[in-house]
């Protein structure tokens, strides 16, 4: 924070940095082409709803790291991912608040949710844009716990929402638990849309071989443990996952044994014949 001994006339500095900053961020990341959502604030029903709410709980005043707030409630215009000003419309307040810090007065605790490690911002944006401007690393809030269905590890961006919401889906559908429901991870968001389908068939299969009915947990148990891991197990001593993720080196060789072959069976044939086709 420099400081010329004009609180004010720091106040408009601190100010005029902040957007500066801010639209030379923009530039850089236009400059080297990175996605859209890089600088944009995660937006914090969207999260909650990608993970799936569960409850929340109020935990009361604490202090916080400003770099675990990565998003906002309502304001997400105002400001950038850095909480950097966006435009000069809150430049008046900003500056008072910015003023108020610098004569040492008493600003008060932000308010927060908490999804996982990451906080959202409800109440305090301009607090919080001004703490980043002055070089402060903690801000004091009151922080409300939010449990959700799925864990937000992994989340930086707003397109990680995508796969986040997907995988939801996918495990509303197949209902796997423990290891197995950590076992599966794609990359592309809507291959969990192709493999809930995919399992769903299986079942069907399973239940017309067997006569019997199963529900959605009795069929993704099942499928995890008799078709997935044994598919897997041979695809690993065959060298045949490569750069894929263990579920989608599955999925591809799931599709080319049944479009090779026409057959759902697994053995040394249809690996040989998959092995083949990819050549």
């Amino acid at each position: 924070m420099k400081d010329t001994g004009f609180p004010r006339a720091d106040a408009e500095h601190d100010f005029l940095r902040a957007r500066r900053r801010q639209v030379l961020s923009r530039l850089a990341a236009w400059l080297r082409r990175e996605p859209d959502d890089v600088n944009i604030m995660l937006p914090y029903h969207e999260v909650v709803d990608a993970l799936g709410f569960l409850s929340e709980r109020q935990i009361g005043p604490q202090v916080i790291r400003l770099d675990s707030i990565v998003g906002s409630v309502d304001r997400a215009r105002d400001f950038d991912r850095r909480f950097r000003p966006t435009s000069g419309r809150v430049r008046e307040r900003w500056e008072r608040l910015a003023l108020a810090t610098r004569r040492g007065e008493n600003i008060p605790p932000i308010e927060v949710y908490r999804v996982g490690e990451l906080h959202f911002i409800s109440d305090g944006h301009h607090r919080v844009s001004v703490a980043h401007a002055i070089g402060l690393s903690t801000i004091e809030a009151y922080v409300t716990e939010v449990r959700t269905k799925l864990d937000p590890g992994g989340i930086r961006y707003r397109g990680d929402l995508i796969v986040k919401d997907y995988r939801r889906l996918f495990l509303e559908r197949v209902p796997l638990t423990g290891q197995a429901r950590a076992a599966i991870l794609v990359t592309d968001p809507w291959d969990y849309a192709e493999l809930g389908e995919h399992v769903e068939a299986w079942g069907f299969r399973l239940m017309q071989d067997e006569g019997a009915f199963a529900d959605r947990a009795t069929v993704a148990a099942r499928w995890y443990q008799e078709e997935y891991l044994p598919v897997v197990g041979m695809l690993r001593e065959a060298d045949m996952i490569g750069e894929r993720t263990e579920t989608e080196a599955y999925m591809w060789v799931a599709a080319e044994r049944y479009r090779l072959i026409r057959t759902h069976r697994w053995d040394d044939e249809v690996l040989q014949a998959v092995r083949a086709g990819r050549r």
